[in-house]
């Protein structure tokens, strides 16, 4: 199903606007490996041949366990679809090895006009493409001011560029901003529902896509710190009857948290199942052990929804407990958060937002780029891997919680926002947490996306502030998150 795969690719893989016409013409790309690499790759994609496309796979694209033939190509079709090719507009960074850059779309049909591309090129010869980001770009002519800001300035600039993307209908949700766990800064735009035309507010309780991963990685530190479970342990040793010998003697705790496990994803199962049905983690499960690892666990990094699954399941046969009552009880009641919870979509449920996207239900953009809602492309309940609801208000209880060692003690803090695998420049995986550095400043949290699904919590760890956005848009919060850590992580 493509429709969860397009959003995933973005992921993965903006005074006034300056119209696109004002910008630099023809930039130079530098003469190096990772410059020379990029060259390649947007000329393959341009060309919009697949026989090109599988070209530059094979000839320029370096084999790694894990990364299919199939998966690579896909990247190429999901996105020229949306985009219809690329011009470059600017170099953001580069070095020999390392190279970002700004890019908009010939034709977007889909919710991204400007994409920004980074690639890493294998330090051997021949340079091969070790690793490929891309995602939604921020419209050129609305970069954050440069210098030192007064906290009166920075919101100033704020306020104008997210009054920007509310005139463009490009933003639709909530942030927050606070310092010492006290907000400073709160907006609510666009609507929560547009048949019914009801306005977002600071309490509407929004989708957090793959958030619902870091309340998983504190329940089971939670039950570390009570030397229920310990993370080098084999699944096996808490789920014996476990459908799958290969999963229960070789892969750990440790593996599930970080991503390591080579277990793969579920979305495809989860659709060619009753999937309204789904609201357990028992039934989830049955939809992830048919698949082979894709690796040796440990040795590779691949982003899986079904390893939570299995942490969700231990969680289950450790505690007694159903997943979703232990969550309710000892991390949101503790942390008062009370508009957070894996609500049922086929029941009504007050203040809840419905999400919008501009891609169809088998991925493809909206033939004339409106809205849909997305209600029939994400399952009936979220679980250990994603899918919950809250608010921005609610995230930031989560972090003082968190933080002030309510949930866990400092020690578990650490261990599980510590990055354990590198994902690029400053950007770590920790324990179902991002870890990552930016001009100094650590910054631990996660995301979520998804179509109509776009959330981000971002712990400033060193400064004290806490930011979270969650918006009812493709992409929306993200881009806003983005622009806030320019501000912040200076």
């Amino acid at each position: 199903m493509r429709h969860i795969s397009t959003v995933f690719v973005y992921i993965l893989l903006g005074a006034l606007a300056i119209p696109a016409s004002a910008q630099q013409l023809a930039p130079e790309i530098p003469d190096t490996p990772s410059g020379k690499l990029l060259t390649r790759l947007i000329n393959a994609f341009n060309s919009g041949e697949e026989e090109q496309w599988k070209d530059f796979i094979r000839d320029h694209w370096k084999e790694k366990e894990g990364s299919t033939f199939e998966r690579r190509l896909e990247f190429f079709t999901m996105v020229y679809a949306d985009v219809g090719g690329l011009i470059l507009n600017r170099i953001e960074e580069s070095d020999d090895y390392f190279i970002s850059a700004l890019l908009q779309a010939k034709q977007p049909s889909g919710p991204f006009e400007w994409v920004m591309m980074s690639l890493q090129a294998d330090t051997l010869p021949p340079h091969k493409l070790d690793m490929l980001s891309v995602r939604p770009g921020e419209e050129p002519g609305f970069e954050a001011p440069e210098g030192d800001l007064t906290q009166e300035q920075m919101l100033d600039f704020l306020d104008r560029y997210l009054d920007n993307l509310v005139s463009k209908d490009q933003f639709s949700g909530t942030v927050l901003i606070a310092k010492d766990g006290k907000p400073f800064y709160t907006r609510a735009e666009g609507l929560a529902s547009k048949r019914f035309n009801v306005p977002n507010q600071l309490n509407t309780k929004f989708n957090l896509g793959s958030m619902n991963k870091m309340f998983t990685g504190v329940a089971i530190m939670q039950l570390v710190e009570q030397r229920k479970v310990s993370l080098n342990d084999p699944v096996g040793k808490y789920l014996p009857d476990l459908p799958h010998p290969e999963i229960a003697e070789k892969v750990t705790l440790h593996h599930l948290l970080t991503h390591t496990s080579g277990m793969q994803d579920y979305w495809d199962e989860v659709y060619d199942a009753h999937w309204w049905e789904i609201k357990t983690v028992d039934q989830l499960a049955e939809l992830i052990f048919d698949d082979s690892l894709l690796f040796e666990p440990g040795s590779d990094f691949h982003y899986s929804n079904s390893g939570p699954i299995v942490l969700g399941m231990i969680i289950e046969a450790v505690t007694g407990q159903d997943y979703y009552d232990y969550v309710r009880e000892k991390i949101h009641q503790p942390a008062g958060m009370t508009n957070t919870d894996c609500y049922e979509m086929d029941t009504p449920v007050p203040n809840l937002a419905i999400g919008y996207t501009k891609m169809t239900s088998d991925g493809t953009p909206t033939p004339d780029g409106s809205w849909r809602n997305n209600l029939f492309t994400h399952v009936v309940k979220g679980g250990p891997a994603g899918g919950g609801f809250s608010t921005v208000v609610d995230l930031l209880r989560f972090d003082i919680a968190l933080r002030g060692n309510k949930l866990i003690g400092k020690e578990s803090f650490d261990t599980l926002t510590t990055g354990k695998t590198e994902r690029g420049r400053g950007t770590w995986y920790a324990y179902l947490f991002q870890d990552k550095t930016v001009n100094g400043h650590r910054i631990v949290g996660h995301g979520g996306g998804a179509p109509g699904i776009n959330a981000n919590l971002d712990m400033y760890l060193g400064s004290g502030y806490t930011v979270a956005v969650m918006a009812n848009y493709d992409g929306a919060a993200s881009k806003v998150a983005r622009k806030i850590e320019e501000l912040l992580a200076r």
